[in-house]
Protein backbone atom coordinates (compact mmCIF):
# COMPACT_ATOMS: atom_id res chain seq x y z
CA UNK A 1 0.00 0.00 0.00
CA UNK A 2 1.21 3.73 -0.68
CA UNK A 3 0.21 4.66 2.69
CA UNK A 4 1.22 8.55 1.50
CA UNK A 5 -1.58 8.43 -0.99
CA UNK A 6 -4.06 6.25 1.08
CA UNK A 7 -3.54 9.45 4.17
CA UNK A 8 -4.17 11.75 1.21
CA UNK A 9 -7.27 10.21 0.05
CA UNK A 10 -8.72 9.76 3.49
CA UNK A 11 -8.09 13.54 4.79
CA UNK A 12 -9.22 14.52 1.00
CA UNK A 13 -12.87 12.47 1.63
CA UNK A 14 -13.51 13.39 5.11
CA UNK A 15 -12.38 16.99 4.92
CA UNK A 16 -14.77 17.19 1.89
CA UNK A 17 -17.23 15.48 4.52
CA UNK A 18 -16.60 17.54 7.25
CA UNK A 19 -19.27 19.90 7.07
CA UNK A 20 -22.24 17.13 6.79
CA UNK A 21 -20.37 14.20 8.57
CA UNK A 22 -22.36 12.57 11.53
CA UNK A 23 -25.10 15.66 10.85
CA UNK A 24 -27.65 13.94 8.41
CA UNK A 25 -30.47 12.35 10.69
CA UNK A 26 -28.38 9.39 11.14
CA UNK A 27 -27.58 8.24 14.42
CA UNK A 28 -24.87 5.85 14.75
CA UNK A 29 -21.03 7.30 15.71
CA UNK A 30 -22.73 9.61 18.41
CA UNK A 31 -24.50 6.91 20.72
CA UNK A 32 -21.66 4.37 19.84
CA UNK A 33 -18.72 6.92 20.83
CA UNK A 34 -20.23 7.70 23.93
CA UNK A 35 -20.73 3.88 25.07
CA UNK A 36 -17.00 3.58 24.08
CA UNK A 37 -16.22 6.30 26.63
CA UNK A 38 -18.66 4.49 28.94
CA UNK A 39 -16.32 1.35 28.85
CA UNK A 40 -13.21 3.28 28.57
CA UNK A 41 -14.77 5.27 32.28
CA UNK A 42 -12.42 8.15 32.12
CA UNK A 43 -12.44 9.71 36.13
CA UNK A 44 -12.33 12.94 37.19
CA UNK A 45 -8.82 15.07 36.31
CA UNK A 46 -7.72 12.30 33.69
CA UNK A 47 -6.16 12.90 30.72
CA UNK A 48 -7.79 11.36 27.43
CA UNK A 49 -6.28 11.02 24.09
CA UNK A 50 -9.33 10.74 21.19
CA UNK A 51 -7.43 9.31 17.85
CA UNK A 52 -9.46 10.10 14.88
CA UNK A 53 -11.82 12.85 16.54
CA UNK A 54 -13.85 13.29 13.58
CA UNK A 55 -16.32 16.22 15.16
CA UNK A 56 -16.39 14.70 19.23
CA UNK A 57 -18.36 11.60 19.40
CA UNK A 58 -15.96 10.62 22.05
CA UNK A 59 -14.30 13.99 22.63
CA UNK A 60 -17.16 15.64 23.80
CA UNK A 61 -18.10 12.73 26.57
CA UNK A 62 -14.87 12.33 27.43
CA UNK A 63 -14.79 16.10 28.44
CA UNK A 64 -18.08 15.50 30.98
CA UNK A 65 -16.53 12.71 32.75
CA UNK A 66 -13.15 14.29 33.10
CA UNK A 67 -14.67 17.67 34.07
CA UNK A 68 -12.91 20.77 34.81
CA UNK A 69 -9.33 19.54 36.43
CA UNK A 70 -9.13 16.92 33.45
CA UNK A 71 -8.03 17.26 29.63
CA UNK A 72 -9.74 16.13 26.46
CA UNK A 73 -7.17 15.99 23.11
CA UNK A 74 -9.03 15.08 20.26
CA UNK A 75 -6.54 14.52 17.09
CA UNK A 76 -7.68 14.29 13.50
CA UNK A 77 -5.74 13.70 9.85
CA UNK A 78 -8.67 16.08 8.27
CA UNK A 79 -8.30 19.47 8.83
CA UNK A 80 -11.88 20.38 8.07
CA UNK A 81 -13.05 17.88 10.77
CA UNK A 82 -10.81 19.61 13.44
CA UNK A 83 -12.75 22.56 12.51
CA UNK A 84 -15.67 21.27 12.57
CA UNK A 85 -15.21 19.91 16.18
CA UNK A 86 -14.01 23.26 17.35
CA UNK A 87 -16.78 25.40 16.69
CA UNK A 88 -18.55 22.89 18.84
CA UNK A 89 -16.33 22.97 21.55
CA UNK A 90 -16.69 26.79 21.38
CA UNK A 91 -20.54 26.51 21.63
CA UNK A 92 -20.18 23.94 24.09
CA UNK A 93 -17.44 26.16 26.27
CA UNK A 94 -15.67 23.26 26.74
CA UNK A 95 -12.02 25.04 27.98
CA UNK A 96 -10.81 21.29 28.94
CA UNK A 97 -11.22 20.48 25.05
CA UNK A 98 -7.59 20.53 22.82
CA UNK A 99 -7.89 19.94 18.94
CA UNK A 100 -5.10 19.63 16.62
CA UNK A 101 -4.52 17.96 13.18
CA UNK A 102 -2.09 15.09 13.31
CA UNK A 103 -1.51 11.55 11.99
CA UNK A 104 -2.51 9.47 13.98
CA UNK A 105 -0.13 7.08 12.76
CA UNK A 106 2.80 9.06 14.35
CA UNK A 107 1.34 10.79 17.45
CA UNK A 108 3.62 13.88 18.34
CA UNK A 109 3.69 13.55 22.08
CA UNK A 110 5.49 13.32 25.17
CA UNK A 111 5.66 9.65 27.01
CA UNK A 112 3.08 9.49 29.55
CA UNK A 113 0.88 12.28 28.93
CA UNK A 114 -2.49 10.48 29.16
CA UNK A 115 -4.04 8.29 31.35
CA UNK A 116 -6.72 7.52 28.37
CA UNK A 117 -6.23 7.03 24.40
CA UNK A 118 -9.66 6.26 22.81
CA UNK A 119 -10.39 5.76 18.96
CA UNK A 120 -14.04 5.07 17.77
CA UNK A 121 -13.86 3.42 14.23
CA UNK A 122 -10.32 5.29 13.63
CA UNK A 123 -7.36 3.87 14.76
CA UNK A 124 -7.83 0.18 13.27
CA UNK A 125 -7.77 1.84 9.92
CA UNK A 126 -4.67 3.61 10.22
CA UNK A 127 -2.72 2.35 7.48
CA UNK A 128 0.03 -0.57 9.37
CA UNK A 129 -2.63 -0.40 12.77
CA UNK A 130 -0.68 -3.06 15.13
CA UNK A 131 2.59 -1.00 14.80
CA UNK A 132 0.87 2.58 15.36
CA UNK A 133 -0.88 0.86 18.46
CA UNK A 134 2.71 0.24 19.73
CA UNK A 135 3.21 4.17 19.95
CA UNK A 136 0.51 4.73 21.93
CA UNK A 137 1.35 2.51 25.06
CA UNK A 138 4.20 4.56 26.01
CA UNK A 139 2.19 7.64 25.54
CA UNK A 140 -0.02 6.29 28.46
CA UNK A 141 0.63 6.91 32.00
CA UNK A 142 1.32 3.18 34.35
CA UNK A 143 -1.85 1.12 34.64
CA UNK A 144 -3.10 3.63 31.07
CA UNK A 145 -6.25 2.68 29.01
CA UNK A 146 -6.66 1.94 25.27
CA UNK A 147 -10.33 2.00 24.36
CA UNK A 148 -11.54 1.89 21.08
CA UNK A 149 -13.80 -0.07 18.68
CA UNK A 150 -14.07 -1.90 15.24
CA UNK A 151 -16.90 -3.72 13.20
CA UNK A 152 -16.97 -7.37 13.89
CA UNK A 153 -15.10 -8.83 10.76
CA UNK A 154 -15.88 -12.23 9.62
CA UNK A 155 -15.23 -14.21 6.35
CA UNK A 156 -18.88 -14.05 5.20
CA UNK A 157 -19.50 -10.51 5.22
CA UNK A 158 -18.79 -7.29 3.68
CA UNK A 159 -16.20 -5.24 5.31
CA UNK A 160 -16.98 -2.29 7.29
CA UNK A 161 -20.91 -2.75 7.20
CA UNK A 162 -23.78 -4.02 9.10
CA UNK A 163 -24.05 -7.99 7.96
CA UNK A 164 -27.30 -7.27 5.84
CA UNK A 165 -25.11 -5.11 3.30
CA UNK A 166 -23.60 -8.49 2.15
CA UNK A 167 -26.34 -9.39 0.10
CA UNK A 168 -27.40 -5.74 -0.98
CA UNK A 169 -23.80 -5.08 -2.37
CA UNK A 170 -23.04 -7.20 -5.55
CA UNK A 171 -19.56 -7.56 -5.79
CA UNK A 172 -19.38 -7.18 -9.67
CA UNK A 173 -19.99 -3.56 -8.77
CA UNK A 174 -16.67 -3.41 -7.04
CA UNK A 175 -14.69 -5.12 -10.13
CA UNK A 176 -13.35 -1.24 -10.76
CA UNK A 177 -12.23 -0.73 -7.54
CA UNK A 178 -8.34 0.46 -6.86
CA UNK A 179 -6.84 -3.24 -5.30
CA UNK A 180 -6.49 -1.94 -2.29
CA UNK A 181 -10.49 -1.42 -1.59
CA UNK A 182 -11.53 -4.53 -3.37
CA UNK A 183 -13.31 -6.85 -0.40
CA UNK A 184 -10.69 -9.60 -0.38
CA UNK A 185 -7.78 -6.93 0.03
CA UNK A 186 -9.90 -5.23 2.76
CA UNK A 187 -10.53 -9.11 4.26
CA UNK A 188 -7.11 -9.64 4.15
CA UNK A 189 -5.82 -6.35 5.91
CA UNK A 190 -8.78 -6.75 8.68
CA UNK A 191 -9.36 -10.07 9.29
CA UNK A 192 -5.69 -11.09 10.34
CA UNK A 193 -5.62 -9.35 13.27
CA UNK A 194 -9.26 -8.43 14.12
CA UNK A 195 -11.63 -11.53 13.51
CA UNK A 196 -10.38 -13.68 16.21
CA UNK A 197 -10.60 -12.20 19.67
CA UNK A 198 -7.41 -14.21 20.56
CA UNK A 199 -5.48 -12.68 17.31
CA UNK A 200 -6.35 -9.16 18.32
CA UNK A 201 -5.27 -9.86 22.47
CA UNK A 202 -2.10 -10.79 20.97
CA UNK A 203 -1.32 -7.87 18.42
CA UNK A 204 -2.20 -5.87 21.33
CA UNK A 205 0.03 -7.65 23.67
CA UNK A 206 2.96 -7.67 21.43
CA UNK A 207 1.80 -3.80 20.99
CA UNK A 208 2.74 -3.14 25.23
CA UNK A 209 -0.43 -3.89 26.52
CA UNK A 210 -1.92 -6.40 28.63
CA UNK A 211 -5.70 -7.37 30.14
CA UNK A 212 -7.23 -6.85 27.14
CA UNK A 213 -11.05 -6.94 27.04
CA UNK A 214 -13.06 -7.66 23.29
CA UNK A 215 -17.12 -7.44 23.83
CA UNK A 216 -19.43 -7.15 21.31
CA UNK A 217 -22.61 -4.80 21.56
CA UNK A 218 -25.10 -4.23 18.77
CA UNK A 219 -25.58 -0.56 18.40
CA UNK A 220 -28.57 0.44 16.36
CA UNK A 221 -28.29 2.12 13.18
CA UNK A 222 -31.18 4.61 12.84
CA UNK A 223 -32.15 6.23 9.60
CA UNK A 224 -35.19 8.50 8.47
CA UNK A 225 -35.13 6.50 5.40
CA UNK A 226 -33.15 4.77 2.68
CA UNK A 227 -32.27 7.47 0.85
CA UNK A 228 -31.19 9.31 4.30
CA UNK A 229 -28.80 6.23 4.90
CA UNK A 230 -26.94 6.72 1.42
CA UNK A 231 -26.79 10.24 1.73
CA UNK A 232 -24.90 9.93 5.20
CA UNK A 233 -22.78 7.13 3.79
CA UNK A 234 -21.38 9.21 1.86
CA UNK A 235 -20.04 11.56 5.11
CA UNK A 236 -18.44 8.73 6.54
CA UNK A 237 -15.63 5.90 5.56
CA UNK A 238 -17.42 4.48 2.82
CA UNK A 239 -17.28 7.67 0.75
CA UNK A 240 -14.28 6.29 -0.29
CA UNK A 241 -16.16 3.53 -1.93
CA UNK A 242 -18.68 5.90 -3.31
CA UNK A 243 -15.80 7.86 -4.75
CA UNK A 244 -13.86 5.02 -6.92
CA UNK A 245 -16.87 3.93 -8.58
CA UNK A 246 -17.63 4.83 -12.18
CA UNK A 247 -20.67 7.13 -12.59
CA UNK A 248 -23.01 4.47 -13.96
CA UNK A 249 -22.31 1.75 -10.94
CA UNK A 250 -22.58 4.44 -8.34
CA UNK A 251 -26.07 5.50 -9.47
CA UNK A 252 -26.73 1.77 -9.58
CA UNK A 253 -25.82 0.92 -6.10
CA UNK A 254 -27.33 3.67 -4.71
CA UNK A 255 -31.07 3.13 -6.32
CA UNK A 256 -30.09 -0.70 -5.27
CA UNK A 257 -29.31 0.57 -1.91
CA UNK A 258 -31.99 2.98 -1.47
CA UNK A 259 -34.97 0.50 -2.77
CA UNK A 260 -33.86 -2.75 -0.50
CA UNK A 261 -33.33 -0.55 2.91
CA UNK A 262 -36.95 1.21 2.19
CA UNK A 263 -38.39 -2.34 1.76
CA UNK A 264 -36.92 -3.10 5.50
CA UNK A 265 -38.77 -0.24 7.36
CA UNK A 266 -41.93 -0.70 8.83
CA UNK A 267 -44.72 1.32 6.98
CA UNK A 268 -43.54 4.92 7.63
CA UNK A 269 -40.95 4.62 10.19
CA UNK A 270 -37.47 5.12 10.31
CA UNK A 271 -34.90 2.12 9.13
CA UNK A 272 -33.45 0.75 12.01
CA UNK A 273 -30.46 -1.44 11.68
CA UNK A 274 -28.78 -3.38 14.76
CA UNK A 275 -25.38 -2.74 14.08
CA UNK A 276 -22.45 -5.20 15.57
CA UNK A 277 -19.59 -3.85 16.88
CA UNK A 278 -16.44 -4.75 18.77
CA UNK A 279 -15.52 -2.90 21.78
CA UNK A 280 -11.61 -3.64 22.72
CA UNK A 281 -9.99 -2.17 25.85
CA UNK A 282 -6.87 -2.92 27.44
CA UNK A 283 -4.35 -1.44 30.24
CA UNK A 284 -0.63 -0.52 29.11
CA UNK A 285 2.20 -2.89 30.27
CA UNK A 286 4.08 -1.29 33.12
Amino acid sequence: MDTSTYKSEVAAAFNSAAASYDRLGVEFFTPMGRRLVERAAPGEGTRVLDVGCGRGACVFPAAERVGPTGRVVGIDVAEAMIEEAAKEAALRDAGTVELRVMDGEHPDFEPGSFDVVLGSYSVIFLPDAPAALARYAPLLSPGGRLAFTSPVFSEDTFPFLPPVFTELIPRELLLDLPPQWQPERLSQRFNSWLADPADLARTLEKAGFQDVSVVDESVQLVAESGTAWVDWSHTQGMRLLWNHLADDKRQQLRERLITSLDAMRDGDGPLTIDTPVRYVTATART
